[in-house]
C-alpha cells in the first residue's frame, strides 16, 4: 500500500471507528434512560408495550445473521490459504464475497422457514 494513502487512511479510520462506538454506546445509554423514565411516569400503555416487544423481536436472529457470516468469512480465509494466487489476482475477494452471500442466504432461508406464515 502506498505511504501516502495510509497516512490518509489510518486516522480517518481510528476516527471513524471511535465516532460509530461512541455514537453507538451513547444511543443504547439514552434509549435505555428514555425507556426507563417512561415506565417510571407511567406513560406505558399497551401501544408503547407493543413497540418494545416489536423492538424485541426484530432483532431475535440477530446473533444466528452473525455467527453464519463470520462463519462464512472464515471458511473463505481458510481456503484462500490453501489456494496459491498471485499478488494481484481478484479470486480472494470473490472467494470472500461469494463466502459471505452464501452465510446471508443461509440465513435467509432459515428466517423464512422459521416466520409464520
Amino acid at each position: 500500500m502506498d505511504s501516502n494513502l495510509r497516512d490518509v487512511l489510518l486516522p480517518v479510520t481510528v476516527l471513524a471507528g471511535l465516532g460509530g462506538s461512541v455514537y453507538f454506546f451513547s444511543k443504547v445509554i439514552t434509549d435505555y434512560i428514555l425507556k426507563k423514565k417512561m415506565i417510571e411516569k407511567g406513560y406505558v400503555n399497551e401501544d408503547t408495550q407493543a413497540i418494545f416487544k416489536r423492538h424485541v423481536d426484530e432483532n431475535k436472529y440477530s446473533a444466528l445473521k452473525w455467527g453464519l457470516i463470520i462463519l462464512f468469512g472464515g471458511l473463505a480465509l481458510i481456503i484462500m490459504d490453501f489456494i496459491p494466487t498471485s499478488p494481484d489476482s481478484p479470486l480472494p475477494y470473490g472467494l470472500l464475497a461469494f463466502s459471505i452471500s452464501l452465510g446471508f442466504l443461509i440465513y435467509y432461508f432459515i428466517i423464512k422457514n422459521e416466520k409464520p406464515r
